[in-house]
């Protein structure tokens, strides 16, 4: 090929490649809009109160913050909002042993704090982020099914294998070995233990309910 060819190739090539990244860059900023919720008073008080008690400190969202905590990216779709609010507010109460410390968040705050992270989740962040280990680590056990159907392990602790927002389950049959305490438990949990953040699970049905409590009775 000649020099007159291999320059028209080189400057034909550079404007075709820099016309297609002015059209994708002009397609992506038309859909940004499309990618995040509306931003409402609540949500803006919530980033407020995100950044006045440091939480990025100890947690993640969109990839950003420290790895010490659970990503929050997600949590609101996975967490009822009534835990979550009972967790912000109080940790220890939830769980005496959670590495949280109570920070004095208000009610308010904490409301807000969800409204911020509800946001947040409603982001399209293109499948980030990835899902957590455990939920392919414990797939195994087909006793477990509905343990993991439900996300138990969102909160609870198995072997050292969940979340530590709610209770270590690992020895929960020695600790409790009467089926029906863990069937009540598990429809109305405030009915068994007083000012429970755990929400209730109407929806299970009876041949889940049995499955579920079978296999927490292992855990010894």
């Amino acid at each position: 090929m000649k020099n007159r060819g291999v320059r028209n190739l080189f400057v034909y090539g550079s404007l075709l490649c820099f016309a297609s990244l002015v059209v994708i860059t002009f397609d992506t900023y038309a859909k940004l809009d499309a990618r995040a919720p509306q931003i409402t008073d609540e949500v803006n008080k919530g980033k407020i109160a995100w950044h006045k008690y440091d939480c990025i400190g100890c947690h993640t969202i969109l990839g950003n913050g420290s790895y010490f905590a659970p990503d929050m990216t997600k949590i609101t779709q996975h967490v009822p909002h009534s835990y979550l609010k009972k967790f912000l507010v109080n940790p220890k109460k939830v769980n005496a042993t959670s590495n949280m410390p109570v920070l004095g968040v208000s009610a308010e705050e904490a409301d807000n704090l969800i409204s911020f992270l509800d946001w947040i989740s409603q982001v399209d962040t293109n499948g980030w982020p990835p899902k957590p280990i455990y939920t392919v680590t414990m797939r195994s056990d087909d006793r477990a099914s509905v343990y993991h159907k439900y996300e138990c392990a969102i909160c609870h602790t198995i072997n050292g294998v969940g979340g530590t927002s709610g209770p270590d389950l690992s020895h929960v049959a020695t600790k409790q070995p009467d089926p029906q305490w863990h069937k009540r438990h598990l429809l109305n949990p405030a009915e068994v233990v007083a000012d429970s953040a755990m929400p209730p699970y109407p929806q299970i049905s009876g041949e889940e309910l049995d499955k579920l409590v079978n296999y927490l009775l292992t855990l010894k």
